[in-house]
């Protein structure tokens, strides 16, 4: 019994040293794969990432538009408040897969938003500008 435990013993080393820059390769390649699977997944995030915070850049300088068209021009077609309420949802969205304090600055924005989409007040008197 001994013997043969001995003789196993033997032939798995044996295998081992025959088969060894296999197994290294093996080795090798699953550890590749791992790396080249991590590195996929932090360029495919950082792609998002970068992708979201344009469009949010994007679409607050088309808000921006809308609210200068509303509160300046007093034009009711190209500064109407739905369309402001869609930049202002895409905005909150899109932050979301953004790192902070772009969540909670969208949120703010939502909010404010929220409260004050109807009034376009009129914008304030200026000192260049006669008034009557």
């Amino acid at each position: 019994m001994q013997k043969a435990g001995l003789a196993m013993a033997q032939t798995i080393r044996q295998q081992l040293q025959a088969n060894a820059v296999a197994l290294i390769s093996l080795v090798v390649a699953l550890g590749s794969l791992g790396y080249n699977t991590w590195r996929n997944e932090l360029t495919e995030e950082s792609r998002s990432v970068r992708l979201a915070a344009f469009e949010v850049l994007k679409n607050q300088g088309e808000l921006q538009v809308i609210v200068n068209f509303a509160f300046f021009a007093k034009n009711d077609q190209l500064g109407h408040p739905m369309a402001g309420w869609g930049r202002v949802a895409l905005i909150s969205d899109l932050s979301m897969v953004l790192p902070e304090p772009a969540p909670e600055r969208a949120e703010k924005l939502r909010q404010v938003w929220q409260a004050d989409w109807q009034q376009t007040p009129d914008p304030p008197p200026s000192r260049d500008r006669p008034t009557g």
